[in-house]
């Protein structure tokens, strides 16, 4: 079932309002990390200054040209962890867009879903990526610490956390909010493997940045997968 999910949402890639949600995502993703970048250059100019005094040297003035170097190798190895789950994140805002398109064309005889208010999808957006980066920042400690274990870890970590919110993103705009939370406790391991799978291209460059995209539709068809399974009479 998560495969062929997953391959309906790559025949719809084509879609101009996947695309939309592809460049809104990924750019506000960029302009997020270039304004955390110069707030940190901020920072460091106030700390810093144009010089500082060393015991047993004297003044100095390459320390904040240093620094600036230091926290732009910071900025870009973080980057490479945070770029993917930050887009996810922020995409999330615009799942409504995403969903939509796959209703359209693959369950075009159901009812129009309830769309989520623009607030309320800022502030789950907001949530989830402080949840998302708060918690990739802390599995840098745990890479550092089980080194070979660092792939799992990081698929592992990012299957959860987007497998979990793009099905309770998916769910809620048909069953609420409390339904959709329902939902995603009872189906906690099918949600898990299918986001651990959604993961697994997060390494790829250039592809990874389809995933929050293949992920929202994916989801959808999830949730309608599940949906179905759940009318269908037993026995």
């Amino acid at each position: 079932m998560i495969f062929a999910c997953f391959l309906k949402s790559v025949g719809q890639i084509g879609d101009p309002r996947f695309r939309k949600v592809l460049f809104l995502g990924v750019g506000l993703t960029l302009a997020l990390l270039i304004v955390v970048y110069a707030a940190l250059l901020w920072l460091l100019q106030v700390a810093v200054g144009d010089s500082t005094t060393l015991p047993f040297i004297g003044e100095v003035t390459w320390v904040g040209d240093l620094l600036t170097g230091a926290s732009l190798i910071l900025m870009l190895v973080l980057s490479v962890f945070l770029m993917v789950p930050v887009a996810s994140a922020i995409t999330s805002m615009f799942l409504d867009e995403v969903a939509h398109a796959v209703e359209d064309v693959h369950y075009p005889d159901l009812p129009p879903a309830a769309s989520v208010p623009f607030g309320e999808a800022l502030r789950d957006t907001v949530n989830f990526l402080g949840v998302i980066v708060g918690a990739n920042t802390l599995a840098l400690i745990l890479y550092a610490i089980f080194t070979p274990l660092a792939p799992l870890i990081f698929f592992a970590l990012n299957g959860y956390l987007l497998g979990m919110e793009y099905f309770q993103l998916a769910a809620m705009r048909r069953v609420g909010r409390a339904n959709a939370k329902a939902m995603r406790r009872k189906h906690r391991g099918t949600i898990w493997l299918a986001g651990t799978l959604m993961a697994l291209p997060l390494s790829v460059p250039v592809v990874n940045l389809l995933i929050p995209i293949l992920g929202a539709a994916t989801f959808t068809h999830i949730y309608h997968a599940i949906q179905a399974r759940s009318r269908v009479p037993s026995g």
